[in-house]
């Protein structure tokens, strides 16, 4: 039986230090400092928008996008506060028995702060109606920028994508 050669306990040492690196640097992307606080207040907001769109509340939907919203989709383009809230009043009314709604996926919420001014939130959800009697889902990943101004939290802009 022939001894290890150094190339070879070079490459052993090597691969196990490429193994170590590796699982440090993903331990290190899933520590990532999280401000309990401001991420419990996002996801009340989120909470706060989304119960208002699926009981077409648009009342509440009014006062939780900011007047100079900025909506960016990735299949409609880029649309403004009044065409979002006119989109949303023609919705409602188009789909009352429907059944539509919008669910947070579980797991899927992140929320970063900006200095002096608010919150990114990232996440995904899931849309579902009813269509020909059978019910539609979708997912899709979403920004939110959330400004924090005169005690209030509005979204400023909007990022859906990956329809």
């Amino acid at each position: 039986m022939k001894t290890p050669t150094y190339r070879f306990l070079i490459a052993i040492a090597f691969l196990l230090s490429c193994i170590f690196w590796g699982n440090n640097v993903q331990a290190q992307a899933t520590q990532k400092h999280v401000d309990q606080q401001l991420y419990n207040t996002i996801l009340h907001m989120d909470s706060v928008c989304f119960d208002a769109y699926n009981n077409h509340d648009i009342q509440t939907l009014k006062k939780v996008f900011s007047e100079n919203l900025e909506f960016y989709h990735d299949l409609g383009g880029l649309t403004n506060y009044e065409q979002n809230i006119q989109a949303f009043e023609r919705i409602f009314v188009q789909n009352k028995v429907s059944g539509m709604k919008r669910e947070l996926v579980k797991g899927s919420l992140e929320v970063y702060p900006i200095k002096d001014y608010g919150a990114i939130e990232v996440g995904m959800h899931r849309f579902t109606h009813m269509e020909n009697g059978k019910e539609v889902v979708g997912l899709m990943k979403f920004l939110h920028v959330w400004q924090y101004k005169n005690n209030e939290w509005k979204i400023t802009r909007i990022i859906s994508y990956d329809h």
